[in-house]
């Protein structure tokens, strides 16, 4: 599948995808829908993809007016495919890229909080509740007025009870799930 960035200061640039099928990159579908449900929250907002793959959704972010946003993988190859990704769109001064464990990561006190976490995990292991749940203890990851958004199968999907998010939305677009999870302050 080839990945581009749809709108904005990168438009139509093709990004380089990630060898073999460790990764499942968003569509253009799923990612025009995705920045068209947040309209024009995107502009000057700062975001976290946490299991980032190709980067795509970030540079999206960046390329529709975001201010910064820190890409996180794992693996080296998800992290030298970002890298080469932002050079080319040539977001490098807006962009943090950090090799390591997505769970560790959540668990340290907040450096910074983001007004969105974009999460999209490998399947069917139950990553993305358990960075859910690993962010609801320590939720200052997100500004008061913040955003986690998920992505996952729809058939992978449950409800779960969280103290300091809650879920407003969710829309199917095929085979991927995006869930939307206000952060709960006492301004709420």
């Amino acid at each position: 599948m080839a990945l581009r960035v749809i709108p904005g200061t990168a438009r139509g640039r093709k990004l380089k995808s990630i060898p073999g099928d460790a990764t499942r990159p968003i569509t253009d579908q799923v990612k025009e829908a995705l920045f068209n449900i947040l309209a024009g929250e995107t502009v000057e907002s700062t975001w976290w993809d946490l299991f980032a793959g190709t980067g795509a959704v970030g540079i999206e972010a960046l390329s529709r007016g975001a201010s910064s946003v820190r890409f996180s993988d794992l693996n080296k190859a998800p992290i030298e495919t970002i890298k080469w990704n932002i050079d080319l769109c040539r977001f490098s001064s807006q962009a943090e890229i950090i090799r390591g464990d997505a769970f560790s990561m959540l668990s340290k006190y907040p450096n910074q909080a983001f007004d969105f976490i974009f999460i999209a995990p490998p399947q069917f292991k139950e990553l993305w509740s358990r960075s859910l749940t690993i962010l609801d203890r320590n939720p200052g990851w997100l500004k008061d007025s913040g955003l986690a958004i998920v992505q996952i199968a729809p058939k992978e999907y449950k409800d779960l009870d969280y103290d300091n998010f809650l879920k407003t939305d969710e829309r199917k677009y095929g085979n991927t799930l995006l869930v939307f999870f206000d952060r709960i302050t006492d301004s709420t």
